[in-house]
């Protein structure tokens, strides 16, 4: 796996002709789950897809269960949540970037490119959510590290997807 800069992975995808644009996937890690979320073909709209079960003797098959996705939605780099904020806990962040460095390990995704988006407070928003409506605790985890992938993923693409119009309405006088 290979690490991109989170603006240029989606201008790679970009630079592809159409027919052969990739969609993301969004990782919520977590220390027992991760949610995942996917875009739309358009890469527009951040969507649930599932939750995988994280433990350390489980990661070679997490990463077919990878490959298997990669090969299904045709996928173009992983959006992965990652705590930025200083005052979060730092054991977050360190357990992101195992994570990733486990499922580098495998030697299954090499050519997948992955970036970090900051996860703010994606969980705590779907929290608030949640909190009213009467779940099982498992029901009730799954919905939150899904919906909270699906806020990662949004944000990517809505920033990604802001930044390329700027650009474009900038050079665009400037061409005619």
């Amino acid at each position: 796996m290979k690490y991109v800069k989170p603006l240029r992975l989606f201008e790679q995808m970009l630079r592809r002709k159409v027919s052969k644009r990739g969609r993301f996937l969004g990782l919520d890690v977590g220390d027992k789950y991760v949610g995942l979320s996917i875009s739309d073909p358009n890469n527009k709209i951040a969507s649930p897809l599932s939750v995988l079960l994280r433990k350390k003797n489980t990661i070679d098959l997490m990463a077919e269960d990878f490959r298997s996705l990669i090969s299904e939605f045709n996928l173009e780099g992983f959006i992965v949540g990652y705590p930025f904020n200083r005052q979060q806990n730092a054991v977050d962040a360190v357990q992101v970037k195992l994570f990733i460095d486990d499922l580098s390990a495998t030697k299954k995704l090499e050519d997948m490119k992955y970036a970090y988006w900051n996860e703010g407070f994606t969980s705590k928003g779907v929290e608030l959510l949640l909190n009213p409506l009467d779940l099982h605790p498992v029901e009730y985890k799954t919905i939150l590290d899904k919906f909270a992938a699906v806020g990662i993923l949004q944000e990517y693409l809505d920033n990604a997807n802001r930044e390329v119009n700027l650009k474009e309405n900038v050079l665009r006088p400037i061409i005619n």
